[in-house]
């Protein structure tokens, strides 16, 4: 019997804004509950960014598809998640963070089973990549329950650094299914037949499934349906009239939604621009990798410096970033522009790392801010600020889409992805502004 399951005879509830209760039982229990989620949430991420990878192979085995048309495959399941995780934030004050944790992760082995039997036969029609594609949706909706139980485990004073290592971990599994998934192709580790040119495309599927099985396990037996009082529908729904929701919604999609949607386009952008760098391409899991080790530090560095001060120079430096991209395909045509794209990327991986942190931290700090100014209990702004994160994750997932989804249209309709970079410059700037003006200027109307 887990320790929370012994609390549950007792006549408290989960607090653990009491020192007492944190001290005494609170921080065994989020603690474990942390360690038993983080498999979960990377291995939810590396489903989530299968397409990223597996796009750029499948021209080599006989697949007959389109650069928009790959793009498409890459997109959409950002598009599929982001939708989902508005529910799936509010799932875990329903179900519970373990059943919910454990069934959701579990119910990933059915999109990797059917990329596996897939990608075996070039004649599979494109509708049934399509609905694949969907399914890997699935991994990046768990995001929003994993980081709401998360939440709900630890005080205010140490979320920034939870739900940073939470978040760290999860967005591990990008480097992970980039680093993974082509060498796991490269060989033969099932005695399977080859989809030409030497590629076991089926082993991008195969390989996640007994990791993904043990990792439900783990969720089932290790965590906890933590008890507490939450909020219901009726106070969840106001989360959608408070404009701290949107504010830091549209936050959040210049933080997560770049790194998430720049992770699922890069490779194939990289692809098409400077086909010749087959090393780089093979590298192309550096970047998210390095933006998914700094998240950590953004949170850290949102708790002792605030999070608008970070996240307004992490925007510049993706504005920057962005120039940095446009620059190296004008020097394309004269072969000195590959090495200026790569650094720019990495530039907006690590920014958008560090982002993803301090504007994360944000969201749950503003409505603890609120309940100091008068505006509600503690408790009450704790439980908002938890299904708060799962609405906010739901927007900033869309850039997952709006991202491979823009580079591909602006190839289709221009040769080139520099109209979907000029937006993307146009959108940091307006991130620069809001997170300037309501949150980082001296009177802010609610400083973070």
């Amino acid at each position: 019997m887990s320790i929370v399951s012994k609390t549950l005879s007792l006549p408290l509830r989960w607090n653990p804004e009491d020192p007492d209760f944190w001290a005494s039982r609170g921080r065994e229990v989020a603690l474990r509950n942390l360690g038993c989620a983080l498999p979960a949430l990377a291995l939810s991420f590396a489903v989530w960014m299968l397409w990223s990878v597996l796009v750029v192979y499948l021209p080599a085995a006989g697949f007959r598809y389109s650069t928009n048309q790959l793009f498409w495959l890459s997109a959409l399941p950002a598009l599929c998640g982001a939708t989902l995780r508005i529910f799936y934030g509010f799932a875990v004050s329903w179900a519970g963070g373990r059943r919910w944790t454990a069934l959701s992760t579990a119910s990933l082995l059915a999109p990797v089973a059917g990329v596996a039997q897939a990608v075996q036969d070039p004649s599979t029609p494109y509708e049934w990549m399509v609905v694949l594609a969907l399914l890997c949706g699935l991994g990046g909706a768990n995001f929003a329950s994993g980081m709401a139980h998360i939440s709900a485990c630890f005080p205010a004073r140490e979320q920034g650094v939870a739900l940073g290592l939470g978040a760290g971990f999860a967005h591990l599994g990008v480097g992970l299914v980039q680093w993974l998934v082509p060498a796991a192709i490269a060989l033969d580790l099932f005695g399977l037949p080859p989809q030409g040119a030497g590629l076991w495309l089926q082993n991008a599927g195969l390989v996640w499934l007994p990791l993904i099985a043990a990792a439900s396990l783990l969720a089932w037996l290790g965590m906890d349906d933590l008890p507490g009082d939450g909020v219901g529908l009726a106070e969840q729904a106001q989360l959608f009239t408070r404009r701290h929701s949107w504010l830091m919604s549209w936050l959040y999609l210049g933080s997560f939604g770049s790194f998430i949607g720049f992770a699922a386009a890069y490779p194939l952008l990289l692809r098409s621009q400077f086909p010749g760098l087959e090393a780089a391409q093979q590298l192309a899991w550096i970047g998210p990798l390095l933006g998914a080790m700094v998240r950590p530090l953004g949170g850290w560095a949102a708790d002792d410096f605030g999070g608008a001060r970070i996240s307004l120079a992490c925007f510049a430096a993706m504005a920057l970033g962005v120039g940095g991209v446009v620059a190296s395909l004008g020097l394309n045509g004269a072969g000195g522009g590959a090495p200026l794209f790569i650094a720019s990327f990495v530039l907006l991986f690590l920014a958008a790392g560090v982002a993803n942190g301090s504007t994360f931290r944000m969201v749950p700090l503003g409505f603890v801010r609120e309940a100091q100014a008068g505006r509600g209990s503690l408790l009450e702004a704790q439980a908002r600020g938890a299904a708060a994160l799962g609405l906010c994750s739901a927007v900033g997932a869309y850039g997952g889409f709006f991202i491979p989804k823009s580079f591909g249209s602006a190839i289709a309709l221009n040769g080139g992805p520099q109209a979907a970079l000029y937006c993307f410059l146009a959108f940091y700037l307006s991130c620069m502004a809001i997170c300037w003006w309501f949150y980082g200027r001296r009177n802010a109307p609610l400083s973070c």
